[in-house]
């Protein structure tokens, strides 16, 4: 049976990419397909492992979603009611999530596949990646690759300076049972147990 959007409660799987990395920076996961743009933005914040600390935006189909500033003439639309299943329908569609416009990191978002929720399984949830997400305020990719550099070179001129900014860093850590676990303590209300009368299926947006 094919799966559309027009079905009952689909989990869309997305894989988000951060662009200009090397080598990739990239997650998988499953989320709602009703999930309200403002809960994805935090979704993806805790993806990567970003702090929250600037303004963001969705673009689709040459549509730019965030929340709207009246003394900027740069067209928004209010992300607030918009679900993600608006931004894509289709198996390969795609579009961006933009995070801080001066660091201007821009995420690939692709719909890899609609599927049937899973019984006993809580969405969203994160089922495969690579790589930590880049410090906040690293400078965008340029930046970031520039300080990869200096803290893999401990004779490097400025290597104890971004040592002192940023302290310890691993850029390959990565654990999907840690995202996971953030995902679980973002939810709006704890998680009921898996055997609860809804099913245990834990569709929230």
């Amino acid at each position: 049976m094919a799966i559309t959007t027009k079905s009952a409660k689909v989990i869309f799987q997305l894989r988000v990419s951060l662009r200009d990395t090397k080598p990739p920076i990239w997650r998988s996961v499953q989320v709602p397909d009703a999930t309200k743009l403002p809960r994805l933005h935090e979704i993806l914040q805790l993806l990567f492992n970003w702090e929250g600390y600037h303004l963001h935006e969705f673009v689709a189909r040459g549509l730019v979603y965030g929340i709207p500033d009246p003394n900027d003439q740069h067209e928004v639309n209010d992300e607030r009611r918009v679900p993600l299943s608006r931004m894509v329908d289709r198996v390969g569609d795609s579009f961006d999530y933009v995070y801080d416009f001066g660091d201007d990191w821009r995420h690939d978002i692709l719909l890899d596949a609609i599927l049937l929720p899973t019984p006993r399984i809580f969405y969203p949830q994160c089922i495969a990646g690579a790589r930590n997400g880049p410090p906040e305020d690293a400078g965008g990719s340029p930046g970031y690759a520039y300080y990869l550099k200096v803290i893999g070179d401990p004779a490097h001129k400025d290597h104890e300076a971004m040592l002192a900014w940023h302290g310890p860093f691993d850029p390959d850590a990565f654990s999907v049972a840690a995202i996971n676990a953030s995902l679980n303590r973002s939810m709006p209300s704890r998680r009921k147990k898996s055997g609860n009368a809804s099913g245990g299926l834990g569709l929230r947006n």
